[in-house]
């Protein structure tokens, strides 16, 4: 039965997808005390009440005695929004059924010791599994410090990115790159290196996906990008470039905003963007920049998207550099890969174990 309920419950969390950072993606429904439906909520965005509030709003009066099925344990602090446990008590709700505990330090088990202590019975890991592959990126933040990590490339059947002179668009399909947009709305930032600027001079928007658009970042130690590009038009969508030190006395195009990294690295980046509310970033950078940020741990999936071509040539471009492997049990393993077709194109996408 709680399955049933919280199965709806992460179906409507997943509405707010790419919107709710710094927080999760939370759904909730309410059953009467005859376990009919009265109310549902989810988390729509940051600042805004949270599901639970939502649920129990819209259930009113019928869910004293009642049920709540959510899709994280409530909150019991005061941030943006008061206690959500404060809120399940005046209800009279009777149960609290809940999916994931909440690892945030603020909240992290207190949420359910408050609603236990004063008589509410709690039933925990209804669907965990699925409710913890939900919230990954919100987690993996929490947890490490950094936002979730996502590369995505787009190359050819035989492993190129681009021709031997450079010219790389387009690999993929359209259908594919309208996924892309799909997949850049549902992350809170998008990563380029100074090179990709240069060469490919890229939007890297969501084509009104979503509103607003995710950060677009720039990584560049020499600071060396040109007077004119997209990226610089920030009317709609915001720019950020991040560098080393060696790159303060430098001047950057009037729009963008400008961040002073004590090391120009993946690994800083990555914890100034989960310092600015970051859960999930999309890495669409050059081989060189790529496999740095997976050296250095900021890439936990990958997203290829490989089409039935063939580009040939020994010097033509990959989506890796050297990852410094010498034999083959150095080699990083990949795991819960899934497959879909996107017309000619195929997409794989898979997380790295661990």
């Amino acid at each position: 039965m709680w399955e049933r309920w919280m199965r709806r419950a992460l179906q409507l969390a997943a509405l707010a997808d790419g919107h709710t950072s710094p927080n999760p993606l939370v759904g909730a429904v309410v059953l009467d005390r005859n376990g009919a439906l009265i109310g549902e909520g989810f988390h729509a965005q940051a600042g805004r009440p949270h599901a639970e509030v939502g649920a129990l709003a819209q259930a009113g009066q019928d869910a004293r005695g009642g049920t709540l099925i959510v899709t994280l344990e409530p909150c019991c602090h005061h941030g943006k929004t008061p206690p959500c446990t404060e809120a399940v008590l005046k209800a009279g709700i009777q149960r609290v059924v809940i999916a994931l505990e909440d690892p945030d330090p603020r909240v992290a088990g207190n949420g359910i010791s408050v609603l236990k202590d004063h008589g509410v019975e709690v039933l925990q890991g209804v669907l965990r599994a699925e409710a913890a592959e939900q919230n990954r990126a919100f987690l993996h933040r929490v947890r490490t410090g950094r936002p979730w990590g996502v590369l995505k490339w787009a190359m050819s059947l035989d492993g190129r990115t681009a021709l031997s002179n450079g010219q790389s668009q387009w690999i993929s399909g359209a259908i594919a790159r309208r996924w892309v947009h799909a997949l850049r709305a549902g992350c809170d930032a998008v990563i380029v290196g100074g090179g990709t600027v240069r060469s490919d001079d890229p939007l890297l928007t969501t084509r009104g996906r979503r509103e607003p658009e995710p950060l677009r970042v720039v990584l560049s130690r020499s600071l060396d990008l040109p007077s004119s590009a997209q990226l610089w038009d920030t009317a709609t969508a915001a720019t950020l470039v991040a560098h080393g030190p060696d790159g303060v006395s430098r001047s950057l195009p009037v729009g963008p905003e400008r961040l002073a990294l004590p090391h120009c690295d993946p690994q800083h980046l990555m914890e100034s963007l989960a310092a600015k509310g970051c859960n999930r970033v999309l890495w669409e950078c050059g081989p060189e920049l790529s496999t740095a940020a997976i050296r250095q741990g900021c890439v936990q999936e990958i997203a290829a998207v490989i089409a039935p071509k063939l580009l040939g040539g020994n010097a033509a471009q990959t989506p890796l550099a050297e990852l410094g492997f010498s034999s083959m049990d150095q080699i990083r393993l990949l795991s819960s890969m899934r497959m879909t077709r996107l017309d000619r194109d195929l997409l794989i996408q898979s997380h790295f174990e661990g």
